[in-house]
């Protein structure tokens, strides 16, 4: 949601302007900033409707936002969840600001949602099998497609890691990334096998047939144009082929029946540990933050984790 298109639905730039300078003095990411402000268009253009002042919202609205959700939008218990996380948010800052008198969002939270979640159904992962991710992966045509899942399912990196990426992050003889800073990972290295090398190279000579870009200078993964490839077009890339394959339906409501690039994240944690890898070492590849493992980062061993990575990480026998 565009700032214009909030701030047409009634709230004025200014203020907008404001909002997102306290979430990033707060030290929101920006893609949380940017996932609060669509929340809000929805709920904007909901309240707008019905023609009421976002600075006199009550519980009785906030409970008809929450049947809308449910029953126009059909949106999950998560979703809901997040749209009051961004009210909450804006509406905090409201108060802290003395806009308005006092926060109506926390106890319409506390009382609906919390109910709500223990009769919620449990979320499932869709979980494919090594067999079925190489056939996958040998399905997709595409080069750049067929190197971008192959390494999102390889390294268990996110999308925003993955188009952070840049030909100068790469050792290909180490098969070695140094990815670039990310607000939720710790370690930034991560390993790649020889069968993802050979995809990845196989993509570097299309892309410089079809963008002239030089092999090893710009980004990894880019367009058509040559510019950077954006979150969209991750998103995009791996749902078109696997929708195709047949693993990815975008109509169902039940996470088991879609395949997204979170999905090769997924992958690459079951796998790995199926495969016998410790919690720690899938932890330090994932760049996890946890604290009851934060100690035993200060003693491993990237040369351990990567020779371990390289024979337990599954292969799809690519070539």
């Amino acid at each position: 949601m565009s700032e214009a298109a909030i701030s047409g639905s009634g709230l004025q730039s200014n203020l907008l302007d404001d909002y997102t300078s306290d979430c990033e003095l707060q030290g929101l990411t920006p893609e949380s900033i940017r996932r609060y402000l669509s929340s809000l268009g929805i709920f904007l253009d909901f309240i707008n409707r019905k023609e009421l002042d976002i600075f006199q919202v009550e519980k009785e609205a906030l409970k008809d936002f929450i049947r809308y959700l449910r029953k126009d939008r059909e949106v999950s218990y998560v979703t809901i969840k997040y749209y009051f996380s961004a009210l909450s948010s804006f509406y905090s800052y409201l108060r802290y600001e003395d806009l308005i008198d006092h926060d109506p969002i926390h106890q319409v939270r506390k009382r609906y949602l919390r109910s709500y979640k223990r009769v919620g159904p449990t979320i499932h992962k869709q979980l494919i099998s090594v067999e079925q991710m190489s056939q996958f992966v040998r399905f997709i045509m595409k080069p750049r497609d067929k190197a971008l899942v192959l390494l999102l399912a390889k390294t268990g990196i996110r999308r925003a890691e993955a188009i952070g990426i840049d030909l100068e992050d790469i050792n290909f003889i180490e098969q070695s990334i140094n990815l670039k800073h990310h607000p939720k990972r710790t370690n930034t290295l991560v390993f790649f096998d020889a069968e993802t090398n050979d995809t990845i190279q196989n993509w570097l000579i299309s892309r410089e047939r079809i963008t002239g870009l030089p092999p090893d200078e710009g980004p990894l993964f880019v367009n058509s144009t040559g510019a950077r490839l954006r979150r969209n077009g991750v998103y995009t890339a791996v749902t078109r082929w696997a929708k195709i394959f047949g693993i990815h339906d975008p109509k169902s409501r039940d996470s088991r029946d879609r395949f997204n690039p979170h999905s090769c994240r997924h992958w690459f944690t079951t796998h790995l540990r199926r495969a016998g890898m410790c919690r720690e070492f899938r932890a330090w590849l994932r760049g996890d933050r946890l604290r009851e493992a934060q100690d035993a980062y200060d003693h491993i061993d990237p040369e351990e984790v990567r020779l371990d990575y390289l024979q337990k990480i599954p292969y799809l026998g690519l070539y």
